[in-house]
């Protein structure tokens, strides 16, 4: 079995705002990612998801302290140069952001956008690149590709401009490519096809994915492993078809029970949502930070902290009611 391409180890992530206190926005993670593995990182909004993707990426503002080692390929990303951490974007690791619109300038062209990753990073004379972007548009799914390359931002619809983005993701074949709700700003006719896209790029190239989502039902099927995120911690992995069909947390319950709209007290009238929220990283309580909102909690969860435990082979949970 490879070693793993990515390897996280105890990082933590806390801003600390000009208007005072403290936002802790990840604890304790650890993880790793195999190559050409897709990894779903499932949570509701504020569970600290995005967080996670800017942090391996080393894209937070100013405001964030960040401790612990992200090791890509042998080297801590945290500590690298920033110099090795531009020659490592884009070209070994790739960001497909929430919403296209971000990243892609309004400006400039497509063909000349996909281009500029391609100069950054490929030795490539300006007809190989030019060969090169039209070939990524046809692996995206253009037809009309010669409409596309020159083509600006406001002459594409969102489905469009989410292939350009993800074209280039993929220019410079990296090992691991981070995407951020990539369907979270598209119609759900649209889901399916950005999700084969992705399958597909993944298969071709052996790319490892990173998958980051809310919906259960965008990894369904899809992730080999899934690592499931609350209030800024990893509380339940194990490989995707297992927690999907049997998960062992409360939360991961709610969640998945939120596809089929079985979540207990949700009325048929209104749309399926587990009840209460997300405690506020301002104030951090002792206990489980799922606690005020578990339909399983015990009086112990209010007052301990639960350590992660493996009550099967390739599982792993942070609930106290695995720890006897």
């Amino acid at each position: 079995m490879p070693g793993p391409l990515l390897h996280v180890k105890d990082l933590r992530v806390r801003y600390v705002p000009e208007s005072g206190g403290k936002v802790q926005a990840l604890e304790g993670l650890n993880l790793e990612i195999l190559p050409g593995e897709v990894t779903g990182i499932l949570g509701e909004s504020g569970s600290g998801k995005s967080t996670l993707a800017s942090t391996l990426l080393r894209l937070l503002p100013a405001s964030a302290e960040c401790s612990g080692c992200v090791v890509f390929e042998g080297e801590d990303l945290l500590t690298a140069a920033e110099s090795k951490l531009r020659r490592i974007r884009g070209s070994k690791i790739a960001l497909i952001p929430q919403d296209p619109a971000v990243s892609l300038n309004p400006v400039t062209r497509v063909g000349e956008q996909i281009s500029e990753v391609l100069r950054a990073h490929l030795r490539l004379s300006r007809s190989e690149r030019k060969q090169r972007v039209r070939q990524l548009l046809v692996e995206v799914g253009f037809e009309d590709v010669d409409r596309i390359v020159d083509a600006y931002l406001h002459q594409l619809s969102g489905g469009q401009r989410q292939r350009v983005v993800i074209a280039q993701a993929i220019a410079c074949r990296p090992s691991l490519i981070i995407a951020d709700e990539p369907t979270s700003k598209l119609h759900s006719e649209l889901h399916c096809q950005i999700l084969a896209l992705l399958a597909n790029t993944v298969a071709q190239h052996d790319t490892a994915l990173l998958l980051i989502t809310h919906d259960p039902t965008i990894l369904a099927g899809f992730a080999d492993r899934l690592m499931v995120m609350y209030a800024g911690r990893l509380i339940e992995q194990g490989p995707a078809e297992s927690v999907m069909r049997r998960p062992l947390h409360p939360y991961t319950r709610a969640l998945i029970g939120l596809i089929h709209g079985q979540t207990s007290g949700i009325r048929a009238s209104h749309l399926p949502f587990i009840p209460g929220e997300m405690p506020n990283p301002l104030h951090v309580m002792p206990g489980c930070r799922f606690e005020p909102r578990c339909s399983e909690k015990m009086d112990v969860c209010a007052t301990t902290d639960p350590q992660t435990f493996s009550p099967e082979s390739s599982r792993l949970v942070s609930c106290l009611k695995y720890g006897n």
